[in-house]
């Protein structure tokens, strides 16, 4: 029976994905989804982050075949601005992609939990969690650390313009 209502709880999340994907595409262009939702940060304590295990998260992206679902997210070893601006566009777009998604899926669990089968709920938000929550999540964290990069950057480049100046 557990079998079961896992199995189809990875695959309605897995078509979360989609419905989030859409639904991004279409909230793209907006000034809510620009000047709102492109800066969400749900959880701003690292400390937090590794309590609810997102460190572990973190390594079971980066070393298993989930480093295969979007190989856009990742750095080149010699970076510049626009590098950095893309890469966070592109986190940004599959953190809102997948929050969408958690909320899509959520429906169906809060169906499941007061309609019938609580247990079927709870695997279902459990999965949802794992596959739509967290890694939004991450995703937050690591526009965080864009943007220190970014700013690092910012004050390494206006330092070189600096001394430029002085030559």
């Amino acid at each position: 029976m557990i079998i079961k209502y896992f199995t189809f709880s990875l695959s309605i999340t897995t078509i979360s994905w989609i419905v989030g994907m859409l639904f991004n595409v279409l909230l793209q262009n907006s000034t809510f989804y620009k000047k709102q939702l492109s800066d969400l940060n749900f959880i701003k304590s690292d400390r937090l982050n590794q309590l609810i295990g997102l460190g572990f998260f973190k390594w079971m992206v980066k070393n298993t075949f989930f480093k295969f679902f979007n190989p856009k997210l990742h750095l080149k070893t010699r970076i510049d601005q626009t590098d950095l601006d893309t890469l966070r566009r592109e986190m940004t777009t599959a953190e809102i992609s997948h929050l969408i998604a958690f909320m899509f899926v959520c429906f169906f669990a809060l169906d499941k939990f007061l309609r019938s089968d609580f247990l079927f709920g709870c695997t279902m938000m459990i999965v949802n969690i794992g596959m739509n929550l967290y890694p939004s999540l991450l995703q937050q964290v690591n526009k965080r650390r864009i943007d220190k990069l970014a700013k690092k950057l910012q004050r390494t480049a206006m330092r070189q313009s600096n001394s430029l100046n002085l030559i």
